[in-house]
């Protein structure tokens, strides 16, 4: 498996092949192209030098006579022999319906002849001196089709890696799901049995008329209690979890209690909660919304080495959507560390797995339709991330 620093390599080796075919198609194609509009434009002055030896010859006639014998052999490049008052004598190569009347004709024609003045400039021509004509011309359909035909081709192209990545990435997320999925079912299996045994050594302990410290009975119970939440996180992380009508504020309020007694007391903690609509309604998985909580505050508390102040709070942000912003007063991250922050197995502890904040997104999004970011971070001045609930009233 490679690790992100491969990742990355490849990823910045494959996007310099890319670009280099890309640019050696473009370079390729351009420079065909250029060659073959020399060629085109050498082609009109020949006809147009055929066409002024051929009329100094005769020195009399019907120049648009020469004019259809010379330009013959010329099957692709769109051409219009005119007089020198812009009025057409004959074409060809030009598309003009053949249900067009002699003045749509002309109509046609003069507008065709102001399209090739802007693309190449008429080449002009004396048949009879002081008698002037010109040649209106412009890139072959094959040409210009020829012009274009590299930048599809690299858009189907870049489409088809685009495709391919996209599939590429959901079956690397789909696995990674499936690993979380096996992970999470066989640690709630694990964890059940020593509960249950736990459970049966409390009821030894109570029945045993000589055991006479039932404070230590009720923090065993405190602890299974415990241990029971955390199967219960992995059970539902597992599977697809059950949303119930929950109140959030009150959820929040517990876990910050526990998490209180259970954290360094040089840690203070302050809870702001300028949300007072009554009546919304949350459908949160408790077990895992406290989850996502306990993540953010505990990895507050490592960036703070225990000592520091953690600010919780809570306001309407828009139309049905609270916002929580959990603030530290820690070391503050780079941008870098803000980017890969929520990635799987980053971390900036000496140990740990680095599976907090990936578990609080995957309850956040994906289990409960919400966000979670980091706001703000500063170095040496802290770090705030934000959620963002919907609820309905």
């Amino acid at each position: 498996m490679f690790n992100k620093t491969s990742q990355y390599w490849i990823k910045l080796l494959l996007t310099f092949f890319a670009i280099s075919i890309a640019s050696a198609s473009l370079y390729y194609t351009n420079d065909l192209v250029k060659k073959l509009g020399q060629r085109e434009q050498k082609l009109i002055d020949l006809y147009a030098k055929g066409l002024q030896s051929a009329a100094q010859a005769e020195n009399v006639g019907d120049l648009s006579f020469l004019f259809q014998e010379i330009i013959q052999a010329n099957s692709s490049v769109p051409v219009i022999l005119a007089d020198e008052n812009g009025m057409p004598l004959s074409y060809r190569n030009v598309d003009i319906p053949k249900e067009a009347t002699p003045n749509e004709e002309l109509v046609l024609l003069q507008a065709e002849m102001k399209i090739m003045a802007e693309t190449y400039s008429p080449v002009e021509m004396e048949y009879i001196p002081g008698l002037k004509n010109y040649i209106y011309y412009r890139n072959s359909d094959l040409l210009t089709q020829l012009k274009y035909y590299p930048y599809i081709q690299l858009t189907v192209f870049f489409i088809f890696i685009l495709l391919g990545y996209m599939v590429l990435n959901n079956s690397r997320n789909a696995e990674q799901n499936r690993v979380w999925v096996g992970m999470s079912k066989e640690t709630a299996h694990q964890l059940a049995t020593p509960i249950s045994s736990l459970m049966a050594w409390i009821e030894i302990f109570k029945s045993d008329p000589h055991f006479s410290q039932p404070e230590a009975i009720e923090e065993i119970n405190k602890d299974i209690k415990r241990l029971e939440t955390i199967t219960s996180r992995f059970s539902n992380i597992g599977s697809e979890p059950i949303l119930k009508q929950e109140n959030v504020i009150k959820t929040i309020e517990n876990s910050l209690e526990y998490l209180k007694l259970r954290i360094s007391g040089k840690v203070i903690f302050t809870f702001y909660n300028h949300f007072n609509i009554e009546n919304a309604h949350f459908n949160i998985n408790k077990d895992l919304f406290d989850w996502a909580l306990e993540n953010i505050i505990k990895n507050a508390v490592d960036a703070m080495s225990g000592i520091g102040n953690i600010t919780v709070t809570l306001f309407d942000f828009e139309k049905n959507k609270l916002a929580i912003d959990i603030s530290d007063t820690g070391k503050g991250m780079t941008k870098q560390q803000i980017k890969n922050v929520f990635d799987a197995g980053f971390t900036t502890k000496t140990r740990g797995w680095g599976l907090g904040l990936t578990l609080t997104k995957r309850i956040v999004q994906q289990y409960h339709n919400g966000k979670v970011f980091v706001k703000n971070s500063e170095i040496n001045k802290g770090t705030t991330f934000r959620i963002i609930l919907d609820y309905e009233i």
